[in-house]
């Protein structure tokens, strides 16, 4: 197993994620797969200085956290696949959206002209540093210094998205093609809607532009196949990752896979149920048909025209 770790921080705001490095990275011996996975908002480790700026306790920040779905799917490593895993929270920085998604009401200081202040997530509090947790609860006591932002783009949000770029390159060059799965969780439920809940699985491919669609068919089938329920695109139809990243045309796929909280875990008190043995048994099983996928149609088009 190899790690890759993010560049040291600007010491003025120098963060420990409670000894862990902001993000690693676990290899195979081995990479036998042209699969690469992503953990990017499993990540656990709050800083002390995070949750004192914060006016939420420890379990209410914890909300919007994707709880446990690296260990879901800690299989893919030995199966010859690697998986990129966040230490650092969701609520502290989220590498699911541009670089520089960022509410200029958050902040004391001038943002970059180059920040994107008007997206749809900023104006609902989601942006690349929340102002948010799950169903609006505010984050931060405070407004914090420009800088500090722009410091956790630097340190932690560049390095995290040069790290994907490169596994997906390697698997690119190894294979002749390469797919992402993004891999997180959501809700049980729709807020406000307590009766109306969400199925057990969502699979995300933008519509059919991020992933060529017999993928997606396929792992649709395969997790109907073993009872679950699954829908695609809605409300989930993957974020800045799976658009960024997938480019079917190239042989570069991307799919999102969103996983009911329900199936695995208390939500209220974030520790795993008795269900998450069954799960992680399923998604092993998920993982290792899925990847047995021939390769016709993921490939380039201008390989695939030779």
């Amino acid at each position: 197993m190899t790690s890759s770790t993010p560049s040291a921080p600007i010491s003025q705001f120098e963060v420990d994620f409670n000894g862990f490095p902001a993000f690693d990275v676990l290899s195979p011996a081995d990479q036998r797969l042209p699969f690469v996975f992503n953990s990017p908002h499993s990540g656990r480790q709050y800083p002390e200085s995070f949750l004192a700026a914060s006016r939420l306790d420890a379990r209410s920040i914890r909300r919007s956290e994707d709880a446990y779905v690296d260990e879901l799917f800690s299989h893919v490593v030995p199966l010859g696949a690697p998986m990129l895993r966040a230490h650092f929270p969701r609520a502290y920085l989220d590498v699911n959206r541009e670089p520089y998604e960022l509410d200029p009401k958050m902040y004391d200081g001038r943002l970059p002209s180059y920040a994107n202040i008007r997206s749809i997530r900023v104006a609902g509090g989601l942006g690349t540093v929340a102002r948010i947790v799950s169903e609006n609860h505010e984050i931060y006591r405070h407004r914090l210094p420009v800088e500090e932002a722009l410091n956790r783009i630097e340190t932690i949000y560049k390095p995290y998205h040069s790290t994907l770029r490169r596994l997906l390159a390697q698997t690119h060059v190894t294979f002749g093609h390469a797919v992402l799965v993004d891999c997180h969780s959501m809700p049980s439920t729709v807020k406000c809607q307590t009766t109306d809940t969400r199925p057990d699985f969502i699979l995300g491919d933008r519509y059919g532009t991020s992933c060529n669609s017999d993928l997606t068919d396929f792992a649709f089938e395969i997790l109907r196949s073993k009872g679950y329920s699954v829908s695609r695109n809605k409300p989930y139809a993957g974020g800045f990752i799976t658009e960024h990243y997938g480019r079917p045309s190239s042989g570069l796929h991307a799919l999102q896979i969103e996983i009911n909280r329900g199936l695995y875990m208390d939500e209220a008190t974030h520790e795993p149920t008795a269900h998450f043995g069954q799960l992680f048994h399923d998604l092993k099983d998920f993982v290792r048909e899925l990847t047995a996928m021939p390769d016709a149609g993921l490939v380039a088009d201008s390989i695939a025209a030779e």
